[in-house]
């Protein structure tokens, strides 16, 4: 099974494309809203060094914005 994490905040645009295109999808996947949870945006800038958003960690691997070919690429 896949294991989708998707780190947004709600007043960014791509976080919603992101969220939308997984849906269409079927993928199943956990929403972090970094803006009321700092820590996991700490998290996720500790493991990217990136302070952007949207960020994906894809059964292990991380995607930097929307990027839906890697996202496909990355899921089993």
């Amino acid at each position: 099974m896949n294991e989708v994490t998707v780190y947004t905040t709600n007043t960014c645009p791509f976080c919603v494309i992101l969220k939308n295109y997984l849906e269409a999808q079927s993928i199943d996947y956990k929403d972090v809203d970094v803006q009321k949870n700092p820590e996991a945006m700490q998290y996720v800038v500790n493991k990217t060094g990136q302070m952007g958003v949207p960020q994906s960690q894809v059964n292990g691997e991380w995607v930097l914005g929307f990027d839906p070919d890697k996202l496909v690429t990355l899921l089993k």
